[in-house]
């Protein structure tokens, strides 16, 4: 019985008239794609086309697993889609135009003037973002030898799964259907026609001035990169500072970076209400799946008192909500919560011990390569008795602004509220000779080990290659090298990864104590 997919897309997501997000379409939601005839009790079924999804999958085909695979909307999930690679096309395009602004001032390059083309950076994005679609296309996993459905998977019980009217029973099954923008519960909101990460990147006209609620990693990101476009752009802070969970030096630094790029930060600031009144639509911005334009108006209250700002756009970047809605957990066994996500154990398995999960549904790390590695522990766990675990993976996480934040394992606060003792090795990105040279002294290099040691347990690198440098950093504590090894390490020069090497050698130097000194000095006064 083949069954042809109909399930809709998420509205705002796609442009009906754009050549290249038709062929986005065209690849990871083919229109007319018939789904398979189910061949039996499958190996694995995986409800989510996302990273997770797909990682599995394709890793329990590689090995010869008989599997099936499902996804309702856009395979390649958000990353592909809605998060990754769109907004990562976006902050490089953003770059460009502020590097290009500064070039004079810093390096005695041309002078430029004039506006740059708004559209045609985000047309750049949606051509890109189709360009990496195959990969995560719907043909190229059929063609891996996984049955591919398009359509809403919900669990009919503790073993099986109801697509379209097909059954598919399996002996595992995983959970990958990801997350979506939370939304935060403040009236007048829900009517607003407000943006998220999902309807953001479908834009083809610069706001005139965007309002930001949230300064965690996806507002900061957004902030910068649209005032750098040629938005003016209000960044509403509901804690006192920008990226709460980073270490409170790096966000420090990112909010003065942030400012000193235009952007009107607003801290500890509570929108109580949205209201917004439509004006006549005006060129592109008119487009289907978009809110016609108008005019914003928060009300904020702080420090007791409450005042208004006023804008165009809207956008809200408040965290993530497990997508847990639908599919007839229930019926599975499997617990879950609408705000924590799919209930795993550190084998990442459900409370229906067939059934695991991986990702955004269930993890409290948000984030493309964990949602990957974690994919990489279920199919051991899953398929092979595997006994990995999930706390054992060592998680980095970056923020891409300018500079970029890092981190890995515990931050100063953090480590204290857990008990664990440590040093701290500081290393400023003034002190690195590259970064020097190319004018991106903002920022530092800081790494915890564990008291009277060098075994890492924590690192925040604020930098304008912070995310290139954070992975060596997780190289070491995943196979327990000690910040030593860095120093015995080579690194060329100059280099910005430089850092770890110097941060390496402020740490040797923190073991010749007065005592070692002394005993140094004996040593060479008797030698002749």
């Amino acid at each position: 019985m083949m069954i042809t997919s109909t399930t809709a897309l998420p509205a705002g997501t796609i442009l009906a008239d754009d050549g290249d997000d038709q062929r986005l379409v065209g690849l990871v939601h083919p229109d007319g794609w018939q789904n398979p005839a189910p061949r039996g009790r499958y190996h694995l079924v995986v409800i989510g086309a996302g990273t997770g999804g797909l990682v599995t999958a394709a890793a329990a085909a590689g090995l010869g697993a008989r599997v099936a695979l499902v996804e309702r909307h856009l395979m390649g999930g958000d990353c592909l889609n809605v998060g990754c690679v769109p907004s990562k096309a976006i902050i490089r395009a953003a770059r460009a135009w502020h590097e290009a602004r500064h070039a004079a001032a810093r390096f005695g390059g041309p002078s430029i003037s004039g506006d740059g083309d708004f559209a045609e950076a985000f047309a750049r994005m949606r051509r890109l973002r189709a360009d990496l679609a195959p990969i995560d296309s719907a043909e190229r996993f059929k063609g891996l030898g996984i049955d591919v459905f398009l359509g809403d998977a919900r669990f009919a019980d503790a073993g099986s799964i109801d697509v379209g009217g097909q059954r598919l029973h399996f002996r595992r099954a995983v959970i990958a259907t990801g997350a979506r923008a939370a939304t935060p519960d403040i009236p007048g909101l829900a009517g607003s026609g407000f943006h998220t990460n999902e309807t953001i990147f479908s834009l083809r006209a610069r706001p005139d001035h965007l309002l930001i609620i949230g300064a965690g990693p996806i507002g900061c990101e957004l902030a910068q990169a649209f005032v750098r476009l040629g938005t003016r752009v209000t960044l509403l802070a509901r804690e006192g500072r920008v990226l709460p969970r980073d270490t409170a030096d790096a966000s420090v630094l990112l909010a003065a970076a942030l400012e000193r790029d235009g952007v009107t930060l607003v801290r500890d600031a509570s929108v109580t209400r949205v209201t917004r009144v439509t004006r006549a639509p005006r060129g592109a911005e008119s487009d289907a799946g978009q809110a016609p334009p108008g005019d914003i108006t928060l009300t904020v209250r702080r420090n007791g008192r409450e005042f208004e700002v006023r804008g165009d756009t809207l956008l809200v970047a408040v965290g993530r909500a497990p997508n847990v809605e639908g599919m007839g957990l229930e019926a599975a066994g499997v617990d879950f919560d609408s705000r924590k996500g799919v209930a795993v154990d550190d084998r990442l398995r459900t409370t229906n011990g067939r059934v695991y999960a991986v990702g955004d549904v269930c993890s409290p790390h948000k984030l493309t390569h964990a949602a990957d590695f974690q994919a990489r522990l279920v199919v051991q766990n899953a398929l092979f008795f595997g006994r990995g675990k999930a706390s054992a993976l060592v998680t980095p996480w970056v923020t891409y602004t300018d500079p970029e934040v890092a981190g890995i394992g515990h931050t100063e606060h953090t480590a204290t509220e857990s008990g664990v003792e440590v040093d701290i090795i500081d290393v400023p990105m003034h002190d690195v000779d590259r970064a020097r040279l190319d004018d991106a002294t903002e920022g530092f290099c800081r790494v915890l080990v564990a008291r009277g040691s060098d075994r890492i347990v924590g690192a925040s690198i604020v930098s304008a290659h912070a995310g290139e440098h954070v992975g060596a950093v997780a190289l070491a504590m995943t196979n327990g090298l000690g910040l030593g090894a860095f120093g015995h390490t080579m690194h060329p020069y100059p280099t910005q990864s430089e850092m770890l090497r110097k941060a390496a050698d402020a740490w040797r130097r923190r073991k010749l104590t007065p005592t070692v000194k002394s005993l140094f000095a004996r040593y060479f006064r008797v030698l002749r």
